[in-house]
């Protein structure tokens, strides 16, 4: 059982055990505190403990008590808030607006212990609690996307930038290790909170030289204007290069300074590096702890960021595109110490990032230039100075399995499958199948259809096949018996029901059928949100089709897991309206039988004991 006095106080008790009266920063969060890298809570309160600051944790209040949030009373620095790992709108609904009954960040997997817009209730209640004595800092990814004005899916229209609704004093984005350390100087010294790289505040004029967006007004009115600040948005997200936006929404002015500069690999190595015990607070024992934790227990993050820059996914505007990788010895040194943890079986569940094959920098260039401007490194074909090798994280995961105790070490979080078949040699591929598949490798094509893959920022679907051949001949090869778990999503933009039936026969074609399904939603600052909400693609102009209509969107869900009875009179209409009832009856290629008997009485009896569970990006 973890000691309390080797975790951050999660209580006014366990403050005073260790004879403080006081904290200096309370972090409050809508997870449950884990005391693991993968936590975000835990990251930035080991990170400013390291600072020699006094850290007290409020996980998961009672957003309708008071006294939830006076538990260490006023601290003597600043509040720091986040929603938690998720979006709490992502966390609490379905895409289909239903309320979810699972939350693997509270304790048992409770539903309901974080409130919607919970940035924007943890401030007010902070507010209501202390006033201004202190500021209140707002981080994690619910702060981070929403930190200008930004279409809302689940009100369907454009809201203010967070700074705004929140009426926080500094809104940190991305990772913020070097805005805190920033911060804590600022509040010591009494200064101001203005040009801290990776920060975002209100001001009442713009700073000289920022880049004008369109204003919160124009944005919610045109959707071309909307477009447009996307595009001047997505273009000084470098830290390198990127200069200062700034954002009328009415009389004031939202204003977001450039990106912080990525951590050196010393810097990595030490946040990796800080006394993390890998466990929940013991006082979620008795709910059955923290389901969460169980998936990254023994994993290790080996770097932070992601080249790929997908229109749907949101790690370029939160982790950015430059990868920041810690130092072999650093990653080496961790796993050996999970063979001293009695808990530790000999697996290592994952090792990686966002994707565990961008480990290198995508190019000589961007320590120099940061991320290039106007192209994707790996998108609409990969770029000629792309860095192609995976021979050193290849080697990596070579020395991590000979150390004495490890028995095997996964790749479980998924890789990019294009840039493996990009490595001429082949390298990383052949240790991957050989060594660290634990029976099923998750990969993501999210689509068959090339058009939807264009507008994803997705290579075409045939890559995906090559990458699967590949595969399956060194499987075979190795003697082993390895799946390939592909990912797709449902009711992207440019998806019509004929782009969905298409995915709906290739699943057919694979025989292997999907339990989980990842329905689009548009995610703040992404690519794929202005095409959804414009009904444009903001680059090119290109108009694209929205399937919007809640119907529509689920039969595009029901086509992906057409195998399942309570989906067939979905599945049927679907077809029906796109004239391909010659994929009804009993022939080879047939997604349903025709006419089957006792549908109705069926759907609602596989209904009541089969739910379909949604995967998010």
């Amino acid at each position: 059982m973890t000691n309390n006095a080797s975790l951050l106080p999660l209580s006014r008790a366990e403050a005073v055990a260790r004879g403080w009266e006081t904290v200096d920063v309370v972090l409050v969060s809508g997870d449950a505190y884990v005391d693991h890298p993968s936590f975000g809570t835990a990251l930035i309160g080991r990170f400013l403990e390291s600072m020699g600051l006094r850290i007290g944790i409020i996980a998961q209040p009672d957003w309708r008590s008071p006294a939830d949030f006076a538990e260490f009373g006023t601290p003597r620095l600043f509040w720091g808030i986040t929603a938690g790992a998720m979006d709490s709108m992502v966390a609490n609904y379905t895409t289909a607006g239903k309320r979810r009954k699972f939350d693997s960040y509270a304790p048992g997997g409770k539903f309901g212990l974080r409130p919607d817009r919970a940035v924007i209730v943890y401030a007010n209640r902070l507010r209501e609690l202390s006033g201004s004595v202190v500021p209140i800092i707002a981080g994690g990814i619910e702060a981070s996307l929403r930190r200008l004005a930004h279409y809302d899916f689940w009100d369907d229209k454009v809201r203010r930038s967070l700074l705004f609704d929140a009426r926080i004093d500094l809104l940190v984005y991305g990772f913020g290790e070097k805005a805190l350390a920033e911060i804590v100087k600022r509040v010591q010294t009494r200064s101001d909170f203005n040009n801290i790289p990776g920060t975002a505040l209100i001001a009442a004029e713009p700073p000289p030289g920022a880049i004008i967006l369109p204003s919160y007004a124009e944005v919610s009115e045109n959707k071309d204007a909307f477009n447009q600040a996307f595009i001047l948005a997505d273009a000084e997200n470098n830290p390198i290069r990127g200069r200062v936006l700034a954002q009328a929404h009415e009389n004031r002015w939202a204003i977001v300074q450039s990106p912080a500069r990525p951590l050196s690999q010393t810097e990595m190595d030490q946040i990796y590096a800080l006394p993390f015990t890998r466990q929940a607070h013991p006082s979620y024992e008795a709910a059955g702890g923290i389901p969460a934790l169980s998936e990254v227990l023994f994993s290790i993050t080996a770097h932070r960021g992601c080249l790929g820059n997908c229109s749907f996914c949101t790690l370029a505007a939160h982790q950015g595109r430059i990868i920041q990788s810690r130092s072999d010895e650093s990653i080496l040194q961790e796993a050996t110490s999970f063979t001293k943890d009695p808990r530790f079986k000999g697996i290592i569940h994952d090792v990686g990032g966002p994707s565990a094959n961008f480990h290198e920098p995508a190019c000589a260039g961007q320590e120099s230039r940061g991320p290039c401007k106007n192209r994707a490194c790996m998108f609409p074909e990969p770029c000629r100075h792309l860095n192609r090798s995976q021979a050193s994280f290849a080697a990596l995961l070579r020395r991590l399995r000979d150390i004495p105790g490890v028995r095997h070490v996964f790749v479980r979080s998924g890789i990019r499958h294009d840039m493996a078949i990009l490595e001429e040699s082949r390298e990383f591929l052949r240790e991957l199948t050989l060594h660290h598949v634990s029976g099923q490798l998750k990969v993501a094509p999210e689509h068959v259809d090339n058009r939807v893959l264009r507008l994803m920022g997705k290579p075409p679907f045939e890559v995906y096949r090559a990458f699967a051949d590949e595969f399956a001949e060194l499987t075979r090869a190795a003697g082993k018996k390895q799946y390939l778990v592909p990912y797709f999503i449902s009711g992207h933009p440019g998806a019509d029901l004929n782009a969905a039936i298409k995915m709906a026969e290739f699943i057919k074609e694979q025989g292997r059928f999907f339990e989980q399904v990842q329905d689009f939603i548009p995610l703040p600052m992404t690519r794929s949100a202005c095409q959804w909400y414009t009904g444009k693609d903001p680059f090119t102009g290109e108009e694209v089709y929205v399937p919007s209509d809640p119907r529509e969107k689920a039969m595009h869900r029901a086509l992906m897991q057409f195998q399942a009875p309570e989906n067939w009179e979905l599945v049927k209409e679907a077809l029906e309206i796109s004239g391909r009832k010659d994929l009804i009856g009993s022939g080879a290629s047939c997604l349903i039988p025709e006419n089957p008997p006792g549908i109705r009485r069926r759907r609602k009896v596989v209904s009541d004991r089969r739910k379909s569970r949604t995967r998010h990006e």
